[in-house]
């Protein structure tokens, strides 16, 4: 085994696939790493979890680790990867001065998810009732804690192009420390095209996605409150069915048989509930990356409604697959329209397997993204040293953040 070849992720949580788009890209990173031959050890300060994957299986090493805990350090010194992948800000901000300071030559790769500033800066604003202005961003700590960690490391993968032009714009980040990584997926023949369940066969219109995810919980209010009820006056025997990792009780308490409008929890099989669906609605009002449920939506062959920040990024110069729309009445409309005009509907699909087939196929991404790990790998020292504002956020980190994390330490053990 290359020493080049060992890689250390740490992450927020264990990864869950069938929960969050998040789990899923974990994975798709993880399957490239895999097949290049690199030797892959997980660890995560997270509980175990009932649907977490099993990483041993797939010949993955799992460790749990401790926040704020030395050892930590011996932990890592003796596994000395050659590469640390941090799964988003808040894990680098906790473990990334212990990786610097024990393994100082190791890569630092940080997977940004979305831009947890933007989401909340544009949540705020919606909650303000007001639009979102670029220097919402400047008044959010969390702007200033996760472009510190970007720049700390040596790397970050964004999985939008909006935010990456966000970040060379607004943040003046070099483009040196960014690289475009979407979601990663394998092509879409004319042979799976011709077996996914046909117009006639399909029923409902269908809404999933993780309830730990803000940005959901106030989609399917959404829905619930204004949007359905639009759709069901002119479609009356119409259902809408609601999927979800995690409901809480308010979710739970939406659930209304009478209205057409079905709260069904998680999924045991998420692409499944989504082939069988005829349009999935995804009204979304705030949030950041790319939205996982588009993307299966693409793939099992459903069109889908969505707004202007919910494809966002998504379809590039392509046409959708099916409407963007932000007025509530027009969403409905459109939505009713998709649902019923058969030829419409196969438009749709189609051009939603050419958007994936365009934009997200791993084989298009997976080499030059190993190649410019090995690059940076081999010019590290160059690299960093271009990196004059990472280098002294990281120095100024190891005086502050390592103090602070020795002293919470010392009161645990007192």
């Amino acid at each position: 085994m290359s020493e080049l070849k060992k890689l250390l992720i740490i992450g927020f949580v264990w990864p869950e696939p069938n929960s969050s788009a998040a789990g899923g890209r974990m994975m798709q990173l993880i399957s490239i790493f895999q097949e290049w031959g690199f030797d892959i050890t997980f660890a995560s300060p997270a509980l175990d979890s009932d649907f977490m994957i099993d990483l041993e299986v797939l010949g993955i090493k799992k460790k749990s680790i401790a926040l704020n805990c030395s050892s930590f350090d011996d932990f890592i010194k003796e596994l000395n990867p050659s590469i640390v992948l941090f799964d988003r800000f808040m894990i680098e901000e906790q473990f990334g001065w212990r990786v610097s300071e024990n393994c100082p030559d190791a890569l630092r790769i940080l997977d940004t998810e979305d831009l947890h500033c933007l989401r909340q800066a544009r949540q705020k604003a919606f909650k303000e009732n007001r639009s979102f202005v670029v220097s919402d961003l400047f008044l959010e700590e969390v702007a200033k804690r996760e472009i510190a960690s970007i720049l700390r490391c040596d790397l970050s993968l964004m999985i939008s192009e909006f935010e990456m032009e966000l970040l060379e714009s607004v943040f003046k980040i070099d483009t040196a420390l960014l690289y475009y990584l979407p979601f990663l997926l394998n092509p879409i023949s004319e042979d799976i095209l011709k077996a996914l369940p046909t117009f006639e066969v399909r029923t409902d219109f269908i809404f999933i996605g993780n309830f730990l995810h803000e940005p959901n919980w106030n989609t399917v209010q959404y829905l619930k409150e204004t949007i359905w009820p639009l759709i069901k006056k002119e479609l009356p025997e119409a259902a809408l069915k609601v999927y979800g990792a995690y409901p809480s009780q308010k979710v739970l308490q939406l659930h209304h048989p009478k209205s057409g409008f079905y709260i069904m929890g998680r999924a045991d099989n998420a692409q499944e509930v989504v082939r069988k669906s005829r349009v999935v609605l995804a009204p979304i009002r705030f949030g950041a990356g790319l939205k996982g449920k588009l993307v299966e939506a693409m793939q099992s062959g459903t069109p889908s409604v969505t707004t202007t920040i919910g494809a966002e990024a998504m379809n590039g110069d392509l046409p959708w697959n099916g409407f963007i729309v932000d007025d509530a009445e027009d969403f409905a409309k459109a939505a009713v329209e998709l649902y019923q005009d058969k030829n419409l509907w196969s438009e749709a699909q189609i051009k939603g397997i050419e958007i994936i087939n365009a934009r997200y196929l791993k084989d298009n991404f997976a080499t030059d993204f190993i190649e410019t790990i090995f690059y940076l790998q081999s010019n590290l020292k160059s690299h960093r040293h271009n990196n004059f504002m990472g280098s002294m956020l990281q120095y100024h980190t190891l005086k502050s953040t390592k103090y602070m994390s020795k002293w919470i330490e010392a009161k645990n053990k007192s």
